[in-house]
C-alpha cells in the first residue's frame, strides 16, 4: 500500500514540477487528441531522503529534480485512500495528499 501511495505521490510531484517549470517560462505543454487518449509521460524526480513526520503516520520526503537541481520537501501521510475514476485516472479525496515546498538547488543558488 505504501508503494502505491509512493507512485501516486511521484506522479503528483512530476505534475507539480511541470507546472513550476511552465510558470518560470519553460516549455509549454499543448494538449491534442492523442494526448487525451493516453496519460502524459513526465520525467522522474530523485528521492534523496525520507524523515519521520511530526504526526504519527506521516513522512517528509526530499526530492531533487535531476534537470535543474530544484529541491522539494513533501509532507504526506503514509496511507492515502483513493478510488479509480471512470477516465482511468485516480481521484483523491480533499486534503489527503499533503503539502509541498520547492526551492532552487545548491547549483542554482550560486548563479
Amino acid at each position: 500500500m505504501i508503494a502505491i501511495s509512493a507512485i501516486a505521490i511521484a506522479a503528483a510531484i512530476a505534475a507539480f514540477v511541470l507546472l513550476f517549470i511552465q510558470m518560470r517560462g519553460g516549455s509549454s505543454y499543448s494538449s491534442t487528441q492523442e494526448d487525451q487518449r493516453q496519460p502524459p509521460q513526465f520525467p522522474h524526480m530523485q528521492l534523496q531522503s525520507q524523515y519521520a513526520g511530526p504526526l504519527a503516520g506521516t513522512v517528509i520526503q526530499r526530492w531533487r529534480d535531476p534537470v535543474d537541481g530544484t529541491v522539494c520537501y513533501i509532507y504526506l501521510p503514509m496511507v492515502v485512500h483513493h478510488t479509480p475514476a471512470p477516465s482511468g485516472y485516480v481521484e483523491y479525496g480533499s486534503s489527503s495528499i499533503g503539502s509541498i515546498s520547492c526551492m532552487p538547488g545548491p547549483a542554482q543558488a550560486q548563479q
